[in-house]
C-alpha cells in the first residue's frame, strides 16, 4: 500500500521545554542543559544521557580548547543530523581572537557552517560577531564567556553586535546574576559544573606571557595549576602544604539548581571539552535528574552515592565556585591542584607491597588511589589496588575499616608513605564500564517521545497526528481506505504493538489515542507502512537545512577594503609626530612624569580617590590626563564611573563594554584599552565607529602580528604599548584576603592589600608582582618587564604615532626617569631601538625581555 505524502508540519526554532509556575505568577522554563563534546565519543555521551545541545570546535581552528580531538568539517553533517533527529542542538565555539590573516578561512569557516546546519555559533571576538553577521545574517550568535560579559551593561554591546545569547563569567554570584536578568532580556547561560580558571576568561594573558601560548587562542598552559610562594614585604611567607595559591577547586552547582531555574537562566553548561566521555556521561546523566526533579518541584540535593560518582569522574574538590558570592579561602584551598577523587582514608602504616589502612569508604581490587603528597617535590604516589585483605585473608568484595591493600610489586617501597596520610580514590573501573554502557550500545538509550493519534473511519483514508514535545507536528495519510472487519478490528493495544515498534530509531512511542468508526480493519503491512512513514517523515523534517541567508561576496574583502579607503583618506598622522603616553599607578609616579614632556599621562590608581588630586597636578602641568576603569564592571559598580567623572579628566582608559558605553553616553572622550582584545582591522573599526578616540593593540600579538595589523589600519586608531610588566592573571580571587587575613571576603578581609607589598615567586624563581584595585580584584604582573624599544621603528614607518610606557606601584624615581628619557630620546630618533634595549636591559634590576615582540622575520616582508 502506498502512502500519501500530504502532512501538516509545525516546527519551533527554541524547544518547546518544560515550565512551571513559580509563586503562581511566573512561569519558568526548563534550562537547556549543554554538554562538552571534545570528540565523537563525547558527543555520543551527551547524547545518550540527557543533554539538549552539545557544544564543540573544530579542527580547522578558532576555538578555545585547542588540545580536544575537535571535529573536522567534513563530519559535522553526520553529527548534527544526529543531534537534530534527537531535538538537540549543536554549537560551534570560534571563540578565539582572529588575527588579520585568518580572515579569509574564517570566512570560509564561517560559510560552511551556517550552510551545514550549525545552530549557533560562540564567539569572542567583536571582529568574528561582525564578520558572522555580515556572511550569515540568521546564524545565530552568542557571546562567549571569553567575551567577559559580567553585567547587563557589557550586554547591551554583546546585542549590538548581533548576540542571541550571553554566556556570563564565572566570577558572578547568584544575586549578580538575578540583577543582571532584570537588566536584559537575553537570554543568559551559566557554567554549572566544571574546571574554574582563577582568572576572568578572555582576561588572562599568563600562558602568553610566559611562553607564547595563548588563552585567548585555545592554548592555555594552565600556570594557575603551578605551585607559588607568597611574598610579602620582600619576606617569604611560610604556608606549609599551601602552594597552590592560584588553584580553584571545581565548579559544581548541583545543589543550586532551583536558584538558576528561578533566576531565569536559559541554558546550564558542564565545562569539560578536554574530559573523557565518561565523565561527560556521568555529570550530565545527574544534572539531567536534577533539573527534571526541580521542574517537577521534587528537587532533592545529591546523595553521598551520587556525590562520589560526580567525583570520581573528575575533581579538585568541588565547590559552588563564585555563585553563593565571595569566599577565597573556599574557593582556593591550595593543597593541591590535580585530580583528587574522593577521600576514602588513612595511611596505618605500609608493610613490603602493602598498605595498611583504615578505610571509611569500601574499596576493591582494580581500584585506583591516590595518596595525599607535595607533587611539586615528586612525592605523591598514586596507583591500582591488586588486592584486599581483610586480617590477612583475601576480600571478594568491597572492604571498609581496617584492611591492608596489595599492590604491585616494588611499587610502594621507594614512595613517600607515613602514618595517617590521606588516602583518595582516584578511579573505580566498575562505575567507568557502567557509564561507558550508556553510550556504546547501538540502541540509543535516550529517545524522543512519540504522541500519535490514529484515526480510522470505514470507508475513509486512514490518517495519524503526529506530535513531539519539541513542537514537531504532522499528519501521515495512507492510500488505504480501511473495510469493516469480519473477525479482528483494529484495536490499540494492536496499534501500539505495531507503530511502537520503533527499536533501532531515535524515537519511542508513548502514548496512542484511538479514534475509531465502524469496526475498521487494518493489515498489519498498512500499520507497518504507516509506521515506515512516520519515522521518514520525522527524520526529514527534523533534519532539514535550515534556508540561511549567505553573502554572495567576500565579505572579509569588503570589510578590509573599507578601512583601506579610510586609511587612504587620512595622511595627517604621516607628519605628526610620535606621541610618548605615561601609565602611572601612584601620585609620586605622576609627579615625576609631568614634568618629563610626554604627550599625556593615564593614571591607574589602587584608590580612585586620589584621581581629583592627579587630575589638579596633570592640569597645573599641562598635560592631558585620562582615568584607566577598572577591567570588570559588575551590577552595583556604577558609582564608580559617576565618581570618576566628576573628576573631569581629559578622559577615559576604558577597559570594558559598560565603560565604553557610559562614557559615550557622558560625552567622555575615551581612549579602548588592551582589554578590549583587538587583534584585526574589523574590530577596531566596529570600536572607532562606537566612538573612541583610538584602541590599544592586544597583548597577544606577536612581533609580526603586530605590524600586519598597523599595515591594514589607520595610524590614528592605534595605540602600541612599548613598555610594560605583562598583566597575566586578573582574578575576582583576592590573594591577600585568602593568605593574608582571616576574613573571607572584602567585607571582613581588614584590606591587606593597603599595608602590604606581594609578589608570587614562581618554580623558576621570578617574583611576579601582585596589584588589588579599588574593586579588590588582584591582578599579577609578569616580574620581568617586555619592552618592543625594536620594533618601534617599523611602526613609525607604518604610521603608528602613540606609544605607551606602563609602570608598576614599585617603580623607583631613577628609574622612571631613565626609562621615560630612553622611550622619548628612541621616538625623537636620538637612540635606536637597539641601543635603548640594551641600556634598559643593562640597568633594569630584575630583567627585561622582547616577550611577545621578539624578531622572528623581516617585519615588513608583509606588505
Amino acid at each position: 500500500m502506498g502512502l500519501g505524502t500530504q502532512f501538516a508540519a509545525m516546527t519551533n526554532d527554541e524547544p518547546m521545554g518544560k515550565t512551571r509556575e513559580l509563586d503562581g505568577t511566573t512561569v519558568v522554563r526548563a534550562p537547556e542543559l549543554l554538554a562538552p563534546a571534545g570528540n565523537w565519543e563525547c558527543a555520543k555521551a551527551a547524547m545518550e544521557n540527557g543533554a539538549d545541545a552539545i557544544y564543540f570546535g573544530l579542527q580547522s581552528g578558532f576555538n578555545a580548547r585547542a588540545r580536544a580531538g575537535n571535529f573536522a568539517l567534513d563530519e559535522l553533517p553526520d553529527l548534527l543530523r544526529e543531534l537534530h533527529r534527537r531535538g538537540m542542538k549543536g554549537y560551534v565555539t570560534l571563540n578565539t581572537l582572529v588575527f588579520t590573516d585568518e580572515l579569509p578561512a574564517l570566512e570560509e569557516t564561517v560559510r560552511a557552517i551556517s550552510t551545514i546546519g550549525v545552530d549557533a555559533v560562540l564567539v569572542q571576538d567583536v571582529g568574528v560577531a561582525r564578520l558572522v553577521r555580515e556572511v550569515s545574517p540568521d546564524l545565530p550568535i552568542h557571546a562567549s564567556t571569553q567575551m567577559t560579559m559580567t553585567s547587563a551593561e557589557t550586554i547591551q554591546m554583546a546585542e549590538l553586535l548581533g548576540a542571541e545569547r550571553v554566556v556570563l563569567a564565572r566570577e558572578l554570584s547568584l544575586e549578580e546574576i538575578r540583577a543582571i536578568g532584570k537588566g536584559t532580556r537575553t537570554p543568559l547561560e551559566v557554567f554549572v559544573h566544571g574546571a574554574l580558571c582563577v582568572a576572568y576568561s578572555g582576561q588572562c594573558l599568563t600562558s602568553e606571557s610566559l611562553g607564547g601560548r595563548s588563552a585567548n587562542r585555545g592554548q592555555c598552559a594552565q600556570a594557575c595549576r603551578l605551585n607559588y610562594e607568597l611574598i610579602c614585604d620582600d619576606q617569604p611567607v611560610e604556608l606549609g602544604n599551601v602552594q597552590y595559591l592560584l588553584s580553584p577547586q571545581d565548579l559544581a552547582a548541583y545543589d543550586l539548581i532551583p536558584e538558576l531555574i528561578e533566576a531565569g537562566v536559559c541554558s546550564f553548561k558542564i565545562e569539560g571539552r578536554l574530559k573523557t566521555p565518561e565523565y561527560v556521561a556521568n555529570i550530565v546523566r545527574h544534572y539531567r535528574a536534577g533539573i527534571d526533579r526541580a521542574m517537577q518541584q521534587q528537587f532533592a540535593a545529591l546523595t553521598s552515592e551520587e556525590r562520589r560518582e560526580m567525583e570520581l569522574s573528575f575533581s579538585r574538590g568541588f565547590s559552588p565556585g563564585w555563585l553563593e558570592g565571595n569566599n577565597h579561602k573556599r574557593l582556593v584551598p591550595g593543597t593541591s591542584s590535580a585530580k583528587k577523587g574522593v577521600l576514602v582514608g588513612r595511611v596505618i602504616q605500609a608493610r613490603g607491597d602493602r598498605l595498611e589502612v583504615q578505610l571509611d569508604h569500601p574499596l576493591k581490587s582494580g581500584d585506583g588511589i591516590v595518596l595525599e603528597g607535595d607533587r611539586a617535590a615528586n612525592q605523591e604516589f598514586g596507583g591500582r589496588i591488586y588486592g584486599v585483605y581483610v586480617n590477612g585473608v583475601p576480600a571478594s568484595s568491597p572492604q571498609s575499616g581496617r584492611v591492608a591493600l596489595q599492590f604491585k610489586k616494588g611499587t610502594i617501597r621507594n614512595a613517600h608513605i607515613y602514618p595517617g596520610q590521606l588516602i583518595w580514590q582516584s578511579d573505580d573501573p566498575q562505575l567507568t564500564k557502567r557509564l561507558r554502557s550508556t553510550f556504546e550500545s547501538e540502541d540509543p538509550h535516550q529517545r524522543v517521545p512519540l504522541h500519535l493519534r490514529v484515526i480510522a473511519h470505514v470507508g475513509v483514508p486512514i490518517s495519524v497526528v503526529v506530535q513531539t514535545d519539541d513542537g514537531t507536528n504532522f499528519t501521515v495519510r495512507s492510500d488505504h481506505v480501511p473495510e469493516p472487519a469480519r473477525r479482528h478490528p483494529a484495536s490499540k493495544d494492536e496499534l501500539i504493538k505495531q507503530l511502537g515498534r520503533l527499536g533501532g530509531t531515535v524515537y519511542v512511542l508513548t502514548d496512542l489515542e484511538t479514534d475509531f468508526d465502524g469496526e475498521p480493519m487494518i493489515p498489519l503491512s498498512v500499520a507497518g507502512a504507516i509506521r515506515h512513514e512516520i519515522v521518514r517523515r520525522l527524520d526529514e523534517m527534523r533534519t532539514a537545512l535550515p534556508n540561511r541567508l549567505l553573502a554572495s561576496e567576500s565579505v572579509h574583502v569588503r570589510m578590509l577594503s573599507s578601512i583601506r579607503a579610510i586609511q587612504s583618506n587620512i595622511s595627517d598622522t604621516h607628519d605628526r609626530p610620535p606621541q610618548l603616553h605615561v601609565l602611572c599607578r601612584t601620585l609620586e609616579q605622576l609627579r615625576i612624569t609631568v614634568e618629563m614632556n610626554v604627550q599625556s599621562v593615564y593614571v591607574d590608581f589602587h584608590d580612585i580617590r586620589e584621581y581629583r588630586e592627579a587630575v589638579r597636578i596633570a592640569r597645573q602641568h599641562e598635560v592631558p590626563i585620562y582615568l584607566a576603569t577598572l577591567r570588570i564592571f559588575k551590577p552595583g559598580e556604577g558609582g564608580l564611573f559617576r565618581a570618576m567623572e566628576k573628576h573631569a579628566a581629559d578622559g577615559w582608559l576604558v577597559r570594558n563594554f559598560a565603560a565604553i558605553v557610559y562614557a559615550r553616553k557622558a560625552g567622555i572622550p575615551a581612549i579602548g584599552d588592551f582589554s578590549l582584545n583587538v587583534t584585526n582591522p574589523i574590530s577596531a573599526q566596529w570600536f572607532m565607529d562606537f566612538g573612541l578616540l583610538r584602541c590599544t593593540a592586544s597583548y597577544d600579538l606577536n612581533r609580526d602580528q603586530l605590524v600586519e595589523l598597523a599595515s591594514s589600519l589607520p595610524g590614528t586608531w592605534l595605540e602600541v604599548v612599548v613598555h610594560q610588566f605583562m598583566p597575566m592573571f586578573h582574578m575576582e580571587h583576592c590573594v591577600f584576603c585568602s593568605l593574608l587575613s582571616p576574613g573571607t571576603n572584602k567585607s571582613n578581609c581588614g584590606r591587606p592589600c593597603d599595608r602590604h607589598q606581594v609578589r608570587l615567586k614562581d618554580r623558576i624563581g621570578v617574583e611576579h608582582v601582585l596589584h588589588a584595585d579599588i574593586g579588590c580584584r588582584n591582578t599579577l604582573y609578569n616580574g620581568i618587564a617586555q619592552s618592543g624599544a625594536e620594533v618601534v621603528a617599523d611602526l613609525r614607518k607604518l604610521h603608528i604615532r602613540d606609544f605607551r610606557v606602563e609602570l608598576l606601584r614599585d617603580a623607583k624615581p631613577d628609574e622612571i626617569r631613565r626609562l621615560i628619557q630612553a622611550y622619548r630620546d628612541l621616538l625623537a630618533g636620538r637612540r635606536s631601538g637597539s641601543e635603548v634595549w640594551k641600556e634598559l636591559k643593562a640597568h633594569n634590576r630584575v630583567g627585561v625581555t622582547r616577550g611577545t615582540l621578539e624578531h622572528q622575520r623581516d617585519p615588513l616582508a608583509i606588505l
